[in-house]
């Protein structure tokens, strides 16, 4: 009698990073024997990648181990994996004995046979990164959607003094080239139409090769697998001073790149960001900004802000409100302060109290909504370009034209959204478009931070209703 496979649940918390290992832990599994389900209750090995950035990570990554221990079938293996197991190991495992283990990054992928005692089958050699601890050069499992995340990097050089990565993820070591490249030809030969560019700082890539190559021309190499079916690139996480020279003109002048450029801020005020360990001021990130509306008025701008770091001033948040105000970014989160052990910032003095932070980023808030409304309610009436990430037909080769959100047809972004992070396009009209396909739209609403479009122009091997 045939012995029934193995299966894995997996849960990913945290950022498109952790989520690419993921994908790369689910295909070590596969490599291994060991099926995937999405049922939690059928899985004999259950799998949480946690992250562990800030305090309220920490918190939702053991509320969720604690969900998933209490979901699973009797006699399977809970395996808590991730930043909070690497950066907290032994400690993790004391405090969460609902784990059956806690494996930092080096063991991620030999999960099968180091959790489930399972041997790799013959004709399946393991691979292990070669002085890295990570996953960065193992295959991958294709994703669901049409777009993918595409690591380039781990770790990062940076010193900021309230971030604790450098400390667990180590410094930065970048794949080479060719590595990059092979997993993107795999990606595109696979059905992803959009490449998603992440690391630690992006930006910084390939100066630990030896100063070559660069993020630039890892995107000229990418822009050639166009005719493969690559029909953009994007970027995130880019540290602001490093957006200049080829860098800048890649993501401005290649055919595929698009341009949305996710800036990690963190403030405006000078004298806070050097408290920070930052480089820049709101006059240096504006006249960035303004550089690049320039070049191209279409620009989209993203960024994230610290509220309530030690030393915050009301002067400060001024500040960081006039910048807002003047800069105009499409997107922006704010996050209060987070003191992190093994960073500087955590014996650092002169933090603002709680329900001061907390009226700081409500203004904060409300300013960034009343900005990105105008954004999105200026798009009225012009005609985009849409990449659909979803058709909500249930039988596409029938035809099916089934109502979907406020009556659309298929869900996707302009280069203006980048996938699970900012807002979406609900595409109207009778079409019957596949994922990943570009559509031409006329933006007739908007719904929050949502978009509606009418489809006006559909590639011709497509198809129109």
């Amino acid at each position: 009698m045939p012995v029934p496979p193995r299966r894995f649940h997996l849960v990913t918390l945290g950022c498109p990073k952790n989520a690419v290992d993921s994908e790369k832990m689910a295909a070590a599994l596969a490599r291994d024997g060991v099926e995937p389900t999405d049922d939690v209750g059928a899985a004999d090995l259950v799998v949480l990648n946690t992250c562990a950035f800030i305090e309220a990570a920490r918190e939702e990554s053991v509320g969720v181990a604690l969900e998933l221990a209490a979901a699973r079938r009797p006699g399977a293996r809970l395996v808590v994996t991730g930043c909070m197991a690497e950066r907290y190991g032994a400690e993790l495992a004391d405090a969460l004995p609902e784990a059956d283990a806690v494996v930092g990054f080096a063991g991620e992928a030999t999960l099968a046979s180091d959790v489930l005692g399972l041997a790799t089958p013959v004709g399946m050699p393991r691979r292990k990164p070669s002085g890295v601890a990570d996953l960065l050069d193992l295959p991958r499992r294709a994703p669901a959607h049409p777009w993918a995340y595409l690591k380039v990097a781990e770790g990062c050089d940076r010193a900021c003094a309230f971030c604790a990565i450098p400390t667990f993820r180590g410094r930065q070591v970048s794949r080479s080239l060719d590595a990059i490249v092979d997993e993107a030809t795999a990606l595109v030969e696979g059905g992803v139409s959009e490449l998603v560019l992440v690391a630690q700082d992006v930006a910084w890539y390939g100066r630990d090769l030896d100063g070559t190559p660069r993020l630039a021309d890892v995107m000229g190499r990418l822009d050639a697998l166009a005719p493969a079916g690559l029909a953009r690139q994007r970027l995130l996480y880019l540290y602001p001073s490093e957006v200049k020279g080829p860098l800048l003109d890649a993501v401005l002048d290649l055919p595929t790149a698009v341009p949305y450029f996710d800036f990690s801020l963190q403030h405006a005020s000078a004298s806070l960001l050097r408290r920070m360990k930052r480089w820049g001021s709101g006059e240096r990130f504006r006249s960035l900004v303004d550089e690049i509306r320039a070049r191209r008025p279409d620009a989209a701008f993203r960024s994230s802000f610290i509220v309530g770091f030690p030393g915050e001033t009301e002067d400060d948040h001024d500040e960081l409100l006039a910048f807002l105000e003047g800069a105009e970014l499409d997107w922006a989160g704010f996050f209060p302060f987070s003191r992190e052990d093994d960073t500087a910032a955590a014996s650092m003095e002169g933090a603002p109290p709680p329900d001061v932070v907390g009226d700081r980023i409500r203004e904060l808030q409300e300013l960034q909504d009343r900005i990105t409304a105008g954004h999105r309610h200026a798009l009225v009436g012009t005609t985009v370009e849409v990449f659909v990430d979803e058709w909500l037909a249930d039988d596409l080769a029938a035809g099916g034209r089934p109502d979907g959100p406020e009556g659309a047809v298929a869900i996707g972004r302009t280069h203006r959204e980048a996938p699970e992070i900012d807002g979406v396009v609900y595409l109207h009209g009778d079409v019957v478009v596949r994922p990943g396909v570009v559509v031409e739209a006329r933006v007739t609403g908007v719904a929050g931070p949502d978009l509606q479009a009418e489809a006006v122009a559909v590639p011709a091997a497509v198809g129109a209703g």
